[in-house]
């Protein structure tokens, strides 16, 4: 890989066609990412067999956890007369030996290639018997040949709150989060901040739990985290919804706010003290509440850092690359550092993206590349073209990193060279802090790698 990266030339050509090497993966990962969040519910995969095998081994590289899915395992006549015997007696078989609450389906490219209609096959299941009675089957399309893991994420959780949310006329005190796809550890912390905020949440999905539980040497298929049915049921009455990156969670909020008149306000991820100090404030206002001195003090915290440590961080050149919800925030929160993000790419689609980008970089004294549905073939090229200090990505940016000599921070998905990810947040003011540290020690390792005899200083 390394000797590859090495011919990537510095003439950028315009691709329309090709992609090398995407910053994005697919969209089944994610909506099975979303599913793991609801309380005894096991994914599946309508596809291919070895789909579902690279769906699962992704995420359980990732956090390091087993991921358990079914799969419709198509074979050569699934492919050319459709899926459905397969998907019946596949939901029949989860419900017999697996026992889950409920099977939340997703498709894969070869379904929707052939057309399968999810709605007219989970019909035919229900009337068939081959769904227990207090058990559900969601679902949700998921082709891996359109959007990325992000746009899997959405759909899943819009198929969730659609499979479940329901409207009673009693307007309850509580608050609907849709936290994005971040880490559990992130869901863990939003969850802590609505706590301090003395505010009732109904997060989903909500891994944290699941995918970052203890080991107490005994194996559970359904660990106990997750959102409950209840919970899910309940998000039609609530006060209002707060859904945290508008790529992976504002479908889901419009579809409460369309078919339920639940009213929802769509927010960038709280990565870094702007976007942390939105999130506050749009809690206290949908739930009515002050904020308490214990949040002050942690804004104050963060804040103490950045000034602190600004002489380190200013006018550094960073390249990031990963989801365009994560982007925009560290973005953000890189600009409020003082620190210059020269290159930007997602590799999932959007113009928003860009466009959003363009409006908080717009006042940096270089120009910024930012490119959605873009890859790292391309991002090589930029840093070739105009070198940086620092590179953010998840772990597949270490080749560039090492071809190039920068320093690197991995953020994101997928990590699956180191750990922590999943126990140490990066959203809040807590995680901005994490995030902080992470970026000033790799600054600081080279700084101390680099210096000469002369220079080489115990206190920086």
């Amino acid at each position: 890989m390394i000797m590859l990266l090495r011919h990537t030339p510095t003439e950028l050509a315009d691709r329309k066609a090709l992609m090398i090497n995407p910053a994005k993966t697919c969209q089944p990962i994610g909506a099975m990412y979303a599913s793991l969040g609801i309380h005894g519910c096991m994914p599946h995969s309508h596809g291919s067999q070895g789909c579902c095998s690279y769906h699962r081994s992704t995420l359980t590289r990732h956090y390091k956890e087993p991921v358990v899915a079914g799969t419709s395992s198509f074979t050569e006549g699934s492919s050319v007369f459709g899926g459905q015997s397969n998907m019946l007696q596949a939901i029949d078989n989860l419900f017999t030996i697996y026992e889950p609450d409920i099977v939340s389906v997703h498709t894969t490219c070869l379904s929707e290639t052939i057309g399968d209609d999810l709605t007219q096959i989970v019909q035919k299941a229900h009337d068939d018997g081959k769904v227990p009675e207090g058990k559900y089957v969601i679902y949700a399309p998921t082709p891996s040949y359109v959007g990325s893991h992000v746009t899997g994420f959405s759909n899943m959780c819009k198929g969730i709150v659609s499979g479940f949310a329901e409207k009673t006329g009693e307007k309850l005190d509580q608050v609907n989060i849709i936290p994005g796809f971040v880490e559990p550890s992130d869901m863990e912390e939003i969850k802590r901040l609505s706590s301090e905020m003395g505010v009732k949440t109904v997060l989903f999905p909500d891994t944290s739990g699941i995918l970052n539980g203890p080991q107490t040497g005994k194996y559970h298929m359904y660990p106990k985290g997750g959102t409950t049915v209840e919970e899910m049921k309940s998000t039609g009455d609530s006060m209002g919804t707060i859904a945290l990156g508008s790529f992976a969670s504002s479908l889901a909020a419009k579809f409460l706010d369309t078919k339920f008149k639940v009213p929802c306000d769509i927010l960038e991820l709280p990565i870094g003290l702007p976007a942390t100090d939105r999130f506050i404030d749009s809690l206290r206002k949908i739930a009515g509440v002050n904020v308490p001195e214990s949040i002050t003090r942690e804004r104050g915290q963060l804040v103490d850092v950045m000034t602190d440590m600004q002489q380190y961080f200013y006018g550094k050149k960073v390249a990031l690359f990963g989801d365009p919800d994560q982007l925009i925030s560290l973005t953000e929160f890189l600009v409020s550092l003082d620190m210059i993000p020269v290159h930007i790419v997602t590799g999932t689609p959007g113009k928003q993206f860009a466009e959003t980008i363009q409006a908080i970089t717009k006042d940096l004294p270089v120009p910024v590349n930012v490119k959605a549905h873009g890859d790292m073939f391309l991002l090589h090229q930029w840093i070739k073209n105009t070198p940086v200090d620092l590179l953010i990505g998840n772990t597949y940016g270490k080749y560039i990193a090492r071809d190039e000599d920068i320093p690197f921070v991995r953020h994101g998905f997928p990590i699956l060279d180191r750990v922590g990810h999943s126990y140490f947040p990066t959203v809040g003011y807590k995680g901005g802090l994490r995030l902080l540290e992470k970026i000033l020690g790799a600054l600081l390792d080279r700084q101390d790698r680099d210096a000469p005899e002369e220079s080489f200083e115990l206190v920086m």
